[in-house]
């Protein structure tokens, strides 16, 4: 039902430049195909506004919406930025669809599993320069790679309930834009970094290994010097806002603490890998 003016196959810097491109002219990046959406006859409506460039701007599909010969459409918009948004969301949609009681076991599903991994992570430290136990492990997550974004929204949240302390961004907050310099002036220093670059899977962001390797391979981190680099499929898992957040925060919690989440490494294992500094 929808289309892009872009080519998603490019790398994430061609990507970016064409995106600006398209921004400058004020054009929308997504457009909604009203013909087919009239034919499918929808009874309700999913859509989200809290980022444009990922999706139809939030006034086409109102617009879509009323150009329907069905008057009664029931329009569902979705704008979470934090874990607790991403829970409502959730019940609304099983509302919209008459299905109240089914999203309600979704939820309480999501939220023992995030629970049980919160238990477990509890106590988990970074090993100190003596090996004894320190400091939660910092954890840096890049949302895009050219240039580089750091997660934010949910993704704080995700980190300090997968064990670790986030770095650069808090709860709720949009993914800022750093440099360079600024990525080798963090103080302090991640200790674990995991990239899943918004919209791409696994195998896209792999592809980009050369321009990731020129990033990080010179960058003073512990992270670095350790090889606790990490590699997600985004598309499938974090930049998704809804049940697959759970297995999200499973995969991050195997790459800060991949000796207590062993179980989690194997059952995810096709969304994830360490990243290869040295190929």
């Amino acid at each position: 039902m929808t289309a892009s003016r872009l080519t998603t196959s490019k790398s994430s810097g061609v990507i970016d430049r064409d995106l600006r491109s398209v921004l400058q002219d004020a054009m929308a990046v997504y457009q909604v195909d009203a013909d087919e959406l009239e034919q499918v006859r929808p009874d309700v409506i999913v859509t989200q506004d809290l980022c444009e460039v990922c999706a139809v701007a939030y006034d086409d599909v109102v617009a879509a919406a009323q150009s329907l010969t069905n008057p009664e459409v029931q329009l569902v918009n979705l704008h979470p930025k934090v874990l607790s948004d991403i829970r409502q969301d959730m019940l609304r949609v099983g509302q919209a669809l008459g299905r109240e009681a089914e999203a309600q076991a979704v939820v309480a599903d999501m939220d023992a599993r995030i629970n049980a991994v919160e238990a477990r992570a509890k106590d988990a430290r970074a090993p100190d320069k003596s090996g004894g136990l320190g400091h939660r492990p910092r954890v840096l997550t890049i949302e895009w790679i050219d240039p580089v974004m750091v997660g934010g929204m949910w993704m704080p949240e995700l980190v300090t309930r997968a064990g670790g302390e986030p770095l650069v961004t808090q709860a709720g907050e949009y993914a800022p834009t750093l440099d360079s310099a600024a990525l080798a002036a963090l103080d302090p220093a991640p200790d674990v970094v995991l990239v899943k670059p918004c919209g791409f899977p696994l195998r896209q962001t792999i592809d980009e290994g050369d321009e990731l390797r020129a990033l990080l391979r010179d960058m003073p981190w512990p992270a670095v010097a350790k090889g606790a680099v990490w590699v997600a499929d985004g598309n499938a898992y974090f930049n998704r806002p809804g049940p697959r957040i759970v297995e999200s925060l499973e995969i991050l919690a195997a790459c800060i603490h991949p000796s207590v989440f062993g179980d989690f490494a194997d059952r995810h294992a096709a969304g994830f890998r360490r990243f290869e500094l040295d190929c």
